[in-house]
């Protein structure tokens, strides 16, 4: 299948169009390429994708609505998995509104220019983060997300919105992920694990926030893509959900919300220990409050995903954080 990928130089979507790629499908990847971080590491997966003869790439800013439309008119994909977006709950404390603009434009763009070529199904990445200030665990899809707790998991949450009115309107298929703390190589460098990992090989003090108490659904990328590889043909239609009550979601619209977790939680301080195992050296740990924006805890109820797909993720986060460590060191040829 042709199938249009954006975000495909960052860390999710450089590992789907790989796997893409290695299952023979063809692939447009656009990407803006921007310096939140390490530009040299977003051009490395790049190299890695030009490397396939079915890829081709275009680095275009998504608030770019005239050429954002020309490039899908162009391309004509079957179907188009949205990753790119401003991430990072932090930075969007102090950078409101370029959350505004990639988020919402840009997500704004794609959807309209999905909607245009009439794709056969659009995937797009939502987060965990949009269940906010939710105690009761593990989170399931049916439950209430109306206390987001920072401007990217706003923005997030106003993307499912969007996204089911075009869907309601025009009949656009479309499959809303909620991503759960995604890790593993060629991860992002302001996550948790790239940070204590870097800080630690360095001698370095790193930064504990809430004093390490704390716990999250950690996904290993694996798994993850392999998910989203699985929803590809399942298009969104009113049987989808069965014993599952989606409200009004499943009889108004082909719409859904999917969890893609791993159904375990992991404090926060264990697998920061993980961390000093693989590198046989201790961390030197500042320990500071809960920061603004951040959620305690977050896990999955991925049932519906399961019911769906199949998907079931299988890899530890001992085995994760291994292999983490090992590309790590070789990337940056640390001993």
């Amino acid at each position: 299948m042709k199938i249009l990928v954006t975000g495909s130089s960052g860390f999710i979507g450089f590992h789907f169009s790989k796997l893409l790629l290695e299952k023979g499908h063809q692939v447009h990847g656009i990407d803006s390429m921007n310096s939140y971080y390490d530009v040299k590491l977003k051009k490395a997966r790049l190299n890695i994708l030009t490397k396939y003869k079915k890829f081709s790439f275009t680095k275009i800013n998504l608030q770019n609505d005239r050429k954002i439309k020309n490039i899908f008119k162009k391309f004509r994909p079957k179907i188009v998995v949205h990753l790119a977006a401003q991430a990072g709950v932090r930075y969007s404390i102090h950078e409101p509104r370029v959350y505004l603009s990639s988020n919402i434009d840009g997500t704004f763009n794609v959807i309209e220019a999905a909607h245009k070529i009439k794709v056969k199904h659009l995937i797009m990445a939502s987060s965990s983060s949009v269940y906010g200030g939710n105690k009761k665990l593990p989170f399931k899809e049916i439950d209430k997300t109306e206390s987001q707790l920072s401007i990217y998991a706003a923005t997030k949450k106003a993307n499912e919105s969007m996204a089911h009115s075009y869907s309601n309107i025009w009949k656009i298929p479309i499959t809303m992920l909620r991503f759960f703390t995604v890790y593993g190589p060629w991860g992002r460098p302001d996550m948790a694990l790239f940070k204590f990992t870097k800080g630690i090989i360095n001698g370095k003090s790193i930064d504990v926030y809430n004093k390490g108490k704390m716990f999250r659904d950690f996904t290993y990328i694996d798994d993850v893509v392999k998910g989203i590889y699985l929803l590809l043909n399942k298009i969104p239609n009113k049987k989808q959900f069965g014993k599952y009550k989606y409200d009004s979601l499943s009889n108004v619209a082909p719409f859904r919300i999917l969890n893609i977790g791993n159904k375990k939680k992991i404090l926060l301080l264990d697998f920061l220990k993980e961390i000093e195992i693989r590198l046989s050296k201790k961390a030197n740990k500042n320990f500071k409050p809960l920061q603004k924006g951040d959620v305690k805890r977050t896990l999955s109820n991925i049932d519906l995903l399961k019911s769906i797909t199949g998907y079931n993720p299988k890899t530890n986060y001992k085995e994760g954080i291994n292999k983490f460590v090992k590309w790590y060191k070789n990337y940056y040829k640390k001993n």
